[in-house]
C-alpha cells in the first residue's frame, strides 16, 4: 500500500502485512508529519487525487486590496523590466519575451497510448514531438532542445525502442541527465513512485490508468524536480526545466 505524505509530498509503501484493519495513522519518516489512513483506501487518497485536491487556498477577508496592491507591484515591476529592456536595445526585450512564452517541449516515445496523450499534452500547452522509431527519438535528442521524454514499453517493440532509449538515458553524462526529464508510462506502474524511479533511472513514473491526469502530475513533478536544482541551475546560469 503506497500513502503519499500532504505536507512535504514524499510516497511512503507499508508492508499490506503488517497494516491494521480500519483507520490507523503513520508518521511521516520526512517531516514527521501524522498521517491518517485505511487499510481499503476509502480512509486516504491516492496521490494522483492528493494533488487533484491541493488547490490554492481561498483569499480571505480583505483579499481583494490586497490582490490590487499586488497587481500593482507587478505592473511597476513589468514597467522597469520594460524601460530596462528598451534602454539595453529592443532585442533583448524579444529574447525575454520568448523566453516566458516558450512551451515546454517534449518527445513521445510510445505505441498505442500516443494519441491521446499528445492530445492532452498539447491542450495543456505543451510543444508536442512524436517519434515513431528509436532513430527519430535519437536525433530529436541529439538537436538538444528537447526537455521530457515520455516512452513506454510499446515503442517500436520490434526495434527494442524503449530499452534503446533507457540505453541512451543511462550512458549520458550527468550534466546531460540532469537537462532531460524520463517519464516511463506503463500498465504496471505506480505513479509517482520515487523510489521505483530512482531505481530505474527515470524521473517519473505514470501508471495508464492516470493519463487524464497527466499534464497535473508532471507540472507538479517539473516543480519538485526544478525545486531541487534551483541553486544549482542558478549557479551554472541555466534555465529550469
Amino acid at each position: 500500500m503506497i500513502i503519499r505524505c500532504d505536507n512535504c509530498s514524499v510516497s511512503l509503501q507499508l508492508d499490506e502485512e503488517k497494516i491494521p484493519s480500519g483507520n490507523f495513522t503513520v508518521r511521516c519518516p520526512r517531516c514527521r508529519n501524522m498521517l491518517r489512513a485505511n487499510r481499503d483506501g476509502s480512509g486516504g487518497s491516492t496521490a494522483v487525487q492528493q494533488l487533484a485536491e491541493n488547490t490554492p487556498a481561498p483569499a480571505a477577508n480583505g483579499g481583494s486590496s490586497f490582490a490590487a496592491r499586488s497587481s500593482e507591484v507587478q505592473i511597476n515591476s513589468a514597467l522597469k523590466a520594460l524601460l530596462s529592456a528598451l534602454q539595453s536595445g529592443g532585442g533583448s526585450l524579444h529574447e525575454v519575451d520568448d523566453k516566458a512564452e516558450r512551451p515546454r517541449r517534449v518527445l513521445l516515445c510510445l505505441g498505442e497510448k500516443k494519441d491521446i496523450v499528445a492530445k492532452s499534452l498539447a491542450e495543456a500547452g505543451y510543444k508536442v514531438y512524436i517519434a515513431q522509431s528509436p532513430a527519430q527519438a535519437n536525433e530529436r535528442l541529439r538537436e538538444g532542445k528537447t526537455e521530457l521524454v515520455v516512452f513506454s514499453p510499446d515503442f517500436a517493440a520490434e526495434m527494442g525502442g524503449a530499452a534503446v532509449l533507457q540505453q541512451k538515458a543511462n550512458a549520458m553524462y550527468s550534466s546531460e541527465r540532469r537537462r532531460l526529464f524520463l517519464v516511463s508510462l506503463e500498465n504496471g506502474g505506480s505513479t509517482m513512485n520515487a523510489h521505483d524511479a530512482f531505481l530505474r533511472n527515470l524521473n517519473l513514473i505514470v501508471n495508464t490508468e492516470d493519463i487524464p491526469n497527466l499534464p497535473l502530475i508532471l507540472n507538479r513533478a517539473l516543480l519538485d524536480f526544478n525545486g531541487l536544482y534551483h541553486y544549482f541551475n542558478n549557479g551554472l546560469g541555466v534555465e529550469a526545466i
